[in-house]
């Protein structure tokens, strides 16, 4: 791991983000870690760092050039997804969970333009499947999806979002099926502590 990467991870143990005990992740996983990433953002100067690296990553990582629009998943990616296009001098909008339906959508008029280039970003990645439905929002608004980027990798680099993908830092964090867990295998209760109920 780069001192970059452990740097972050310090942040993340200090700001009490990263927590351990038997959690419900947003894919329906479950796991023995998690990272909380808004109690390490809601710190405007950790949010503002986090935000020019991963900027920086995004910049080597695919050809955006100047400006992109960034785009992010709520609630999760906003504030970082904010602090990227700033870094970026882009304008910044995100997607939301339809609570009928479930599915990402753009609201509160929020537009992507045909052609326009555009960044996915969020605070932490474990599966893929929220980044890949805010891309699919992008590109159904005729939007061009250059890259996507996230502070945390829990998949230890494998999830496939269908564009290049950077992460500040990359983790292996097992995550289990249900039926598989040997958290609950113990009995052990699983606790929910992200942005949205499973």
């Amino acid at each position: 791991m780069t001192p970059q990467a452990e740097s972050i991870l310090e942040l993340f143990r200090t700001t009490g983000a990263y927590l351990q005990g038997h959690f419900r992740l947003t894919s329906g996983l479950h796991s023995a870690e998690y990272l909380q990433s808004a109690l390490v953002l809601q710190h405007p100067g950790a949010a503002e760092r986090l935000g020019r690296l991963l900027a920086e990553q995004l910049r080597d990582a695919a050809a955006i050039g100047a400006a992109p629009l960034v785009v992010s998943p709520a609630i999760g990616g906003l504030i970082i997804g904010h602090e990227t296009a700033r870094a970026l001098g882009g304008r910044h909008i995100f997607t939301e969970r339809d609570a009928a339906t479930g599915k990402m959508t753009l609201r509160r008029g929020f537009t992507v333009k045909s052609g326009e280039r555009v960044v996915v970003v969020e605070d932490v990645i474990t599966t893929g499947g929220t980044t890949t439905d805010a891309i699919d929002v992008v590109r159904q608004a005729g939007g061009e999806v250059l890259a996507a980027g996230s502070i945390i990798d829990r998949s230890g680099g494998r999830a496939d979002v269908r564009v290049p993908r950077v992460s500040l830092v990359t983790l292996q964090v097992a995550a289990h099926y249900p039926s598989d867990c040997p958290l609950c295998a113990q009995g052990i209760p699983a606790v929910k502590p992200g942005s949205r109920p499973v």
